[in-house]
């Protein structure tokens, strides 16, 4: 297949912490050569695209904020299209704070009968944030995580992600979210094709996860290729209902797929 557009997770395939990965330039450097559209396409949802943007910059990836695409802008595009103006309880940082503040909706407290709760990673979660959740969503609020990666990369190992929190959350309500919105769902999936004005099969995701990168494309039609410097070892490959159509020591291996 020829493909003219490629889906790149960002941390454990691009990036580790603020450091690129081994390989990462070069494959991206085989990507622009092929004349490919790209898209960067995160489940983190602390910053946003412009922070993104600077992040990669200073990796020495030339990035700009409208290729970049997190589970905290498709969960604030969703959740304005669903719930426009709504009184919104947010456990999460401030890159996302301000995302759903600049998207129209309310922020509030616990208290104050929220109608949407949103759950995300927060390095500062505790157990009054628990308790504020479970008091926001007693009376029946809706109920959004922004991606479900239980853990994720950073620069000195792995760390609890958004699906931790989620599931804490969860555990105390009494109730699944009743929706996910980063990779691999179907809403970060339409935001990703209308970016990029291709059709599945013309794109190629690039990532380190199974359940999510690997999820999203497959699901989708795309094509798909894991990389082995993240979170999937070759157990995880073994165990997963997800198969990628490569595997890929690194970023850096991509040409073989484009020239394949």
């Amino acid at each position: 297949m020829e493909y003219r557009g490629v889906v790149l997770d960002v941390d454990g395939t691009v990036v580790r912490g603020d450091e690129a990965i081994p390989g990462a330039l070069d494959g991206l450097a085989a990507i622009e050569a092929a004349g490919l559209d790209r898209l960067f396409v995160s489940n983190n949802p602390t910053k946003k695209p412009l922070a993104y943007e600077e992040r990669l910059r200073g990796a020495g990836i030339d990035a700009t904020a409208d290729e970049i695409v997190t589970s905290g802008t498709t969960t604030t595009s969703y959740v304005a299209e669903q719930h426009p103006g709504a009184k919104t309880f947010c456990i999460g940082e401030e890159g996302l704070h301000d995302q759903l503040r600049e998207a129209g909706l309310e922020l509030v407290s616990a208290s104050d009968d929220p109608e949407v709760v949103v759950v995300a990673i927060d390095r500062e979660f505790h157990y009054d944030d628990l308790r504020d959740a479970y008091v926001a969503l007693r009376n029946g609020a809706t109920f959004y995580g922004t991606d479900p990666d239980i853990v994720i990369p950073a620069a000195d190992g792995d760390i609890p992600g958004s699906g931790a929190i989620i599931h804490a959350v969860s555990g105390v309500a009494g109730r699944d979210p009743d929706a996910i919105l980063g990779k691999p769902s179907p809403v970060a999936r339409g935001i990703v094709l209308d970016r990029l004005g291709l059709e599945p099969e013309e794109v190629l995701v690039v990532g380190d996860r199974l359940d999510t990168d690997i999820a999203l494309g497959t699901t989708a039609g795309m094509g798909t290729a894991v990389v082995r410097t993240g979170v999937t070892d070759d157990a995880a490959l073994a165990a997963s209902d997800y198969e990628p159509d490569y595997v890929l020591d690194s970023l850096g291996d991509i040409e073989s797929v484009l020239s394949g």
